[in-house]
């Protein structure tokens, strides 16, 4: 492990707003993949892939993909169940994992720079290990690897949902007494440490998706049982046998930036530090910041992209 490097900002574009990305619906094994574009500005661009995390979506790496334009060719994916994917009979991350490695399959653009927040980081962490040809880069930015003290994270109090026979179904109940305005000020509090770095677009933005889950009768299951995935997840990675996240992540071989927020509130602020650790060719930066750095400070994450890119395009020229 090794301290992050920031590449200079005046190679970004200048500060902005882009629009909504424009999406589109891809049949793939007969369910629908949504997928979000991020066209690269240069024609030299790499392909890029993005994974949101738990109850997130695409949306949520707009301003990075498009700070990244001019180096990266980008594609965010919704998960199934979340955003505007089909719902799934699995809801793991092995499943989830395995989604992933199909569309790169399907897309025929790999290896991939692959991005991965807080779920997605997990998924993304179990594609490089199990199929290291389809990644060229690993960036993590609050990754939800195991950890077994739940106080340390808002989602423990979710925790009394698994026990209970259909707990899907009281979740269900429970969201629909929130007003959609209530429950994306809630989530943004959940997810951000400064709000005045959210702008007012992002805002309406974030409630539109929320509005959207409103509307589908899946959202609370899946959101239930993708949380029972992780919980699950979290334990076998403690116990003897393959399925640990943790030995995936030692087996990663791609570079690999893992960034975190030291004021995360999902995800303990330990484990950004100990998956750098695991991971041999890692870099670490923390940030003043929650648990979607790449909403809440989408220049200094870019930084770190490029600093990731350049060092990688060193290393290639050497050899």
């Amino acid at each position: 492990m090794k301290p992050a490097t920031l590449g200079p900002d005046d190679l970004l574009p200048a500060d902005r707003i882009p629009p909504p990305w424009p999406g589109r619906s891809v049949l793939l094994d007969g369910s629908v993949i949504h997928v979000r574009d991020t066209p690269a500005t240069a024609p030299d661009a790499e392909p890029a892939l993005y994974v949101h995390g738990l109850a997130g979506s695409a949306q949520n790496w707009t301003d990075l993909a498009g700070l990244l334009a001019g180096r990266l060719d980008g594609q965010a994916v919704d998960l199934p169940g979340f955003g505007h994917s089909d719902p799934a009979r699995r809801y793991t991350i092995g499943s989830f994992a395995d989604r992933i490695v199909r569309w790169i399959e399907h897309s025929d653009r790999g290896p991939v720079h692959l991005f991965g927040n807080s779920l997605g980081g997990a998924v993304a962490v179990r594609v490089a290990a199990l199929r290291p040809e389809l990644v060229r880069t690993l960036t993590l930015i609050s990754p939800a690897l195991p950890f077994l003290d739940f106080r340390r994270s808002l989602q423990g109090r979710m925790l009394p949902l698994l026990v209970i026979p259909r707990g899907e179904r009281l979740a269900a109940w429970r969201l629909a007494q929130l007003a959609p305005e209530l429950m994306a000020q809630q989530v943004l509090e959940a997810c951000i440490a400064d709000l005045t770095r959210i702008g007012e677009q992002r805002r309406r933005e974030a409630l539109e998706e929320l509005r959207l889950r409103h509307q589908t009768e899946h959202h609370a299951a899946a959101y239930v049982r993708t949380f029972r995935g992780i919980v699950s997840s979290f334990l076998r990675s403690y116990l003897p046998g393959s399925g640990s996240l943790w030995r995936m992540a030692a087996a990663v071989r791609a570079p690999t930036l893992v960034i975190g927020g030291r004021q995360d509130r999902l995800v303990d602020v330990r484990v950004a530090p100990q998956t750098a650790r695991v991971i041999p060719d890692s870099r670490l930066l923390m940030l003043d910041a929650g648990h979607v750095a790449q909403m809440e400070l989408p220049r200094t994450v870019a930084r770190a992209v490029l600093g990731l890119l350049d060092d990688v395009a060193k290393v290639r020229d050497r050899g």
